[in-house]
């Protein structure tokens, strides 16, 4: 989707990297599916999961989500992070075109 489809929809992008506790290790190694139901759980409140990479160093995942606002987004991350099985960094992205025009006094 291009950045002018998703100022289209009013969304904000996010990029939550998931740093997974012993008890979700436990879990991935088990039911490493479990990871797509979780996906498929933040999609039903009306979020999309644009992209997801699995990683190697200081975080397991990096998700990039696009949620109607900060507060969906937060309900999301406490939500996740009160399963015991994950905890999550979130940050909001802004689209480089947006950014410019930020820096222009052209925008939000």
């Amino acid at each position: 989707m291009s950045e002018s489809e998703t100022e289209k929809r009013n969304v904000t992008t996010y990029i939550m990297f998931s740093k997974l506790t012993e008890r979700g290790r436990d879990r991935v190694r088990t039911h490493p599916e479990r990871i797509l139901e979780v996906n498929n759980e933040v999609e039903m409140r009306g979020c999309r999961v644009v992209a997801q990479y699995a990683m190697m160093g200081d975080y397991d995942f990096v998700t990039i989500i696009e949620a109607p606002d900060n507060g969906e987004m937060s309900r999301i991350a406490i939500e996740l992070g009160a399963r015991g099985t994950i905890d999550t960094t979130t940050y909001t992205a802004i689209p480089i075109d947006e950014f410019i025009d930020i820096m222009h006094g052209n925008g939000a």
